[in-house]
């Protein structure tokens, strides 16, 4: 109830936004995630107190009420589109008729209002400047900047020769092609390793292929890419970064991934495999299996756009 009440009001408390901001003599305030809780009072409220409201748009919920522009019939979708977001109701995208009722709802109301209470914009590709564009999102060109995700860690270089699997460490849903992974390693005779639970984990640990790690820690994930030859991104969906892909890659691990979404901006062209095609991904897997050389260039790639030295002056600028 609380999460409808938030969506309907354009958030909640923005007072203790303001109060915060007060408290802490804080210049700039960092948004992410505004839906459901927040909204766009947080940001009116961070500036009535004096501070810059910086938004972070890390997926397309400005416009889509799951943020991923993948629907229920297991399409890559943008039917819902600036105020209009009443597919995602025919579509039943939330799960519930009421629930998907309220998003659209909401999104129809106050999208406008999110954007017009942020001074900057920063989205992670230029792919999702282009979707928010073609989601007719009311966001305004001279206040969005193209920043990546920043990664902490870079390895000092490519350990993928002595790697012994596959690695793929996703939610497992379906627009993350889990199965599509399966099947591409089966086809190319190559041990697979699944990290990460969600929906789908009952029906892939039934149908095999692979060893399910499950949910792991931050630790335990860092050691599956030591020892892995290679990791894979098979995402059906239009990703607005591919932070797998970008951890894998600055781990020294060569990366093969489906040309959607952002994941071109990271990965290299031979690394790469239309949408949903396994044979493609099959080839590419066993090509760049263990490719020292690959993972190499990966790391370097990453390293420039988002290591902390490529990010921070971005941000700085941004922030003011």
């Amino acid at each position: 109830m609380n999460t409808a009440v938030a969506l309907l009001r354009g958030g909640l408390q923005p007072d203790d936004v303001a109060a915060a901001v007060r408290r802490t003599g804080a210049r700039a305030v960092s948004a992410h995630n505004l839906n459901p809780a927040f909204g766009w009072r947080a940001l009116a409220a961070a500036r009535s107190a004096g501070a810059r409201a910086v938004l972070h748009l890390h997926n397309y919920r400005l416009v889509c009420a799951v943020g991923t522009c993948f629907n229920s019939d297991g399409d890559d979708c943008v039917r819902c589109r600036g105020r209009d977001t009443l597919p995602g109701v025919r579509l039943n995208c939330r799960g519930t008729g009421a629930e998907a009722a309220v998003y659209a709802a909401s999104l129809a109301l106050w999208q406008r209002r999110i954007t017009e209470h942020a001074d900057a914009i920063v989205v992670p590709s230029h792919f999702a400047v282009r979707r928010l564009r073609e989601l007719r999102a009311p966001v305004d060109p001279a206040r969005v900047h193209v920043v990546p995700h920043a990664l902490r860690e870079h390895a000092s270089a490519s350990r993928a020769g002595a790697g012994e699997h596959v690695l793929v460490a996703a939610r497992l849903s379906a627009e993350k092609g889990i199965d599509l992974a399966v099947e591409a390693c089966a086809r190319a005779g190559l041990p697979l390793v699944v990290a990460g639970d969600g929906p789908q984990a009952a029906q892939l640990r039934a149908a095999g292929g692979a060893r399910f790690a499950g949910r792991v820690s931050q630790a335990e994930l860092a050691e599956l890419r030591d020892r892995a030859a290679l990791a894979m991104v098979p995402s059906r969906a239009a990703e607005t970064f591919g932070l797998a892909a970008a951890e894998a890659m600055a781990a020294g691990v060569p990366v093969v991934a489906t040309a959607t979404g952002a994941l071109p901006e990271l990965v290299d062209p031979a690394g790469l495999a239309p949408p949903g095609d396994v044979d493609a991904l099959a080839a590419a897997a066993k090509a760049r299996f263990g490719d020292e050389v690959a993972g190499a260039d990966g790391l370097r790639r990453i390293a420039d756009l988002a290591s902390p030295t490529a990010v921070a002056p971005r941000l700085r600028a941004i922030y003011g």
